[in-house]
């Protein structure tokens, strides 16, 4: 990690843990958004005006967290307005590096060979992990947020007047729904995983893993139409989805969260197939990616050999490719 603006030592996974050994996740540290006139958004300063080719997008296709913001991307029809650099799968004894791996990119901005060379290019003396995904305006060289939930919710509406659409990811008739259902989607099943698989007591593996499961349970039983809140996909759609995809090839295995796969679930294994075909969903899975990247995980896999499956993912993201 970065400590005050150093790199200090390698990559580990997990980033801290309380008193009984549960996984705590760091707080994201740059909070400005992107908004239609520059007027600050609900956090940060202002500065930061929606326009076409000024921001560029930086994730690891791991990752679920940018994988959010890479989906409301796509289905926001932003693909030309905000272009989209990808990391390496492999995480290095320095973090997320760019380059050295098919689909991953080279930094076209700086010539950084790791991501957290841009955390200290916009604080030189940041303390923390150098995390994505990062959002950078290209105009003042400078970091807009790096907090994926922020990313997702302002381009929902920040470039609508350059790129119109019916879509409504946070509709506002559905606010106070989304905001009660996503902390706890966040805290038992997206951070869930992660609180199983870098659990370093069995009290608080067996907390995280209950806690999966039962929110597993929820949505099984919840999803009676065809997304969460009925017959319309939003923000919590996705923010469910990101996990699901990655669940049985690799926090099935990896993580240790193998009570269930996914499949077990018919209207789970439905719904994500469902949001799978949606034109551009697709575009933004790389199981090639996920599966090297999680494995990749020396702490958790030390040999680093990668599992040939799981059929029936690949089966279905190959199916909804055929429809592009």
């Amino acid at each position: 990690m970065l400590v005050d603006g150093k790199w200090m030592e390698n990559w580990q996974p997990v980033q801290k843990s309380d008193d009984k050994g549960r996984f705590v996740r760091q707080v994201s540290s740059f909070r400005n958004w992107i908004t239609p006139d520059g007027s600050p958004g609900p956090t940060g300063t202002g500065g930061f005006a929606a326009e076409a080719g000024r921001y560029r997008l930086y994730v690891a296709l791991i990752c679920p967290w940018a994988s959010r913001a890479l989906i409301a991307r796509k289905l926001k029809g932003l693909d030309a307005l905000v272009p989209v650099t990808a990391v390496n799968p492999s995480l290095t004894p320095q973090g997320w590096q760019f380059g050295g791996y098919p689909g991953a990119d080279e930094d076209p901005l700086f010539g950084a060979r790791h991501i957290h060379e841009l955390y200290t290019r916009a604080d030189p003396c940041f303390t923390g992990r150098a995390t994505v995904p990062v959002l950078w305006d290209m105009k003042q060289n400078v970091m807009v947020n790096n907090e994926s939930a922020d990313i997702l919710r302002m381009f929902d509406t920040a470039f609508e007047h350059l790129a119109p659409s019916d879509l409504r990811l946070y509709p506002q008739d559905l606010a106070a729904e989304i905001d009660a259902l996503n902390p706890r989607i966040y805290d038992l099943l997206n951070n869930g995983v992660y609180k199983s698989g870098f659990a370093s007591s069995q009290e608080a593996y067996d907390e995280a893993v209950d806690g999966v499961f039962a929110m597993l349970e929820e949505l099984e039983d919840r999803l009676t139409g065809d997304f969460l809140f009925g017959d319309r996909l939003t923000e919590t759609d996705i923010r469910a989805f990101v996990t699901l995809i990655r669940f049985d090839a690799a926090y099935h295995g990896v993580f240790k969260t193998n009570r269930k796969q996914i499949k077990d679930y018919p209207r789970l294994s439905a719904y994500m197939e469902r949001i799978l075909n949606i034109p551009g969903v697709a575009e933004t899975v790389n199981m090639d990616h996920i599966t090297c990247g999680y494995y990749s995980i020396k702490a958790l896999n030390p040999s680093g050999i990668r599992p040939v499956g799981p059929k029936h993912v690949y089966d279905m993201l190959e199916a909804a490719r055929q429809k592009l």
